[in-house]
């Protein structure tokens, strides 16, 4: 006689973004101290690469102006809530009503964790005499890389459960990569932002995903009736 197979034991949804959302946590809250309590070996780090790419950015005034069409209008926060609102209603038209309500109230809380965290820190912007661009308000965490990263990691989740065909799912990896590298490259050199603010932008926009999605299946209207997953709506 054997024993019979004991079971491995299920794990619950959301267990792989979960465990991503807490790897997250750990640089996030080390970077989150560092630059609270100015560790000098990273300002120096800062502020050698702000210098060096500030020096770029005046020699070559039609990258920056390029860098600066970009960052205003393609992937400026407002305009990547504006590409949010339009998921929004697309999937409200089609009746994913609770879906489209989640996706927007991460947008928020992404929003309201930026704010306050710049609130809450105060980081001084860099400060140059021949400034390229201008930015207002605290510099940590920036908030045009933190955006971006919500939004795509939210679009791309998306696709996910949509099952999208893969060309247009490599078509929106790319798309999204280089968006939210792009947007924190140009941060850094228009310099209105230190090169840790924009990694801290990542890192917490990435963790802010990993959660939202990790929590999802316990969304109403996330399963149907049944108990099962739902089924995303064509």
């Amino acid at each position: 006689m054997y024993p019979a197979p004991l079971d491995s034991p299920t794990r619950p949804p959301g267990y792989r973004a979960a465990l991503v959302a807490a790897l997250l946590c750990v640089p996030s809250f080390l970077l989150l101290l560092l630059v609270s309590f100015t560790w000098r070996p990273l300002l120096t780090l800062d502020g050698d690469i702000a210098r060096t790419t500030h020096r770029w950015a005046v020699a070559d005034p039609d990258t920056t102006q390029t860098f600066r069409v970009l960052t205003d209008w393609v992937w400026d926060p407002w305009a990547m809530r504006a590409l949010a609102a339009l998921t929004f209603g697309w999937l409200a038209l089609r009746g994913a009503w609770w879906l489209a309500l989640w996706i927007a109230g991460t947008c928020a809380v992404g929003s309201v964790v930026q704010q306050s965290l710049k609130a809450a820190v105060d980081r001084p912007r860099p400060v140059w005499p021949d400034p390229v661009d201008s930015a207002h308000y605290a510099a940590f965490p920036s908030g045009h890389a933190m955006t971006a990263t919500v939004v795509c990691g939210l679009l791309l989740w998306l696709l996910r459960r949509y099952d999208a065909r893969p060309a247009v799912w490599r078509v929106a990896l790319v798309l999204a990569v280089v968006s939210v590298v792009g947007v924190g490259l140009t941060r850094v050199w228009l310099g209105v932002h230190w090169p840790s603010d924009v990694v801290g932008g990542w890192l917490l926009g990435a963790m802010t995903v990993a959660l939202a999605i990790s929590t999802y299946a316990y969304w109403p209207g996330s399963r149907g009736a049944d108990g099962t997953a739902s089924a995303a709506p064509r």
